[in-house]
């Protein structure tokens, strides 16, 4: 086969991306972290990245989507959305672990690759905001593979201590200011700026692709980590 076509979701977080890969290349992205838009862009930036690319819809080979944990409203909206394109175009969805995608990402940056070079054993820890004092965290080796189980934290002083008293850990995504604020450890890094994006989705889903690794579209959910759990605003008193 050759190089397939991968149209890629990530609306996990306030970040809309949207890219389109030949192969290994990127050909194509859209993004915006314009709060609440998900809704209204998502399928616009699905159109435009094929234009740009000049692939029809018919001609792509798989569609991608990262599939959590993040923002349930983000999740549904970018799950929903791959399912119906993966419907009505009988292709197979891959679904890519939000924090993991995050964490190849990262690794791109001059700051993370400068600290490799002093801390061979370094840890990967994308943290996503999960509200008030908690986070979704992932530890990632520098070889991509879990260090520990994805989970969501509440942040004290102590969060962490165990790893970071005997590995050097670089802190990052919309989660990691919280943490700065309240952990302070000689091996805990910190780096701003690092955020979602379809990009680093591609090489993921070319491999699950190729190792035809697929969801199964009927029953496909998203990976919210925790239940959703819904407030009603306080009564005013009269």
């Amino acid at each position: 086969m050759t190089d397939p076509g991968i149209l890629h979701i990530e609306t996990a977080t306030n970040i809309c991306s949207v890219a389109l890969s030949k192969g290994e290349d990127l050909i194509a992205i859209r993004e915006s972290d314009e709060d609440k838009s998900h809704g209204a862009l998502l399928s616009v930036f699905m159109r435009e990245v094929m234009k740009e690319g000049q692939i029809k819809p018919t001609d792509l080979h798989a569609i991608s989507v990262s599939k959590g944990p993040g923002s349930y409203t983000g999740l549904r909206i970018g799950v929903s959305a791959t399912k119906g394109f993966g419907y009505a175009l009988d292709l197979p969805i891959i679904g890519i672990d939000t924090l993991l995608a995050l964490a190849i990402g990262a690794k791109s940056s001059d700051y993370i690759q400068n600290l490799i070079t002093q801390y061979p054993d370094l840890l990967l820890c994308p943290l996503l905001d999960a509200r008030r004092m908690e986070v979704y965290s992932g530890f990632y080796t520098l070889e991509d593979e879990l260090f520990r189980k994805v989970s969501a934290d509440i942040i004290d002083e102590n969060s962490y201590k165990n790893i970071l008293d005997s590995r050097p850990v670089v802190f990052f995504g919309n989660g990691s200011q919280k943490v700065k604020e309240i952990i302070q450890h000689p091996q805990a890094f910190f780096i701003e700026d690092i955020v979602p994006s379809a990009k680093n989705m591609i090489p993921l889903s070319l491999q699950f692709f190729q190792n035809q690794e697929f969801e199964d579209t009927a029953y496909f959910e998203p990976y919210y980590l925790k239940d959703f759990v819904a407030t009603t605003p306080k009564k005013k008193l009269l």
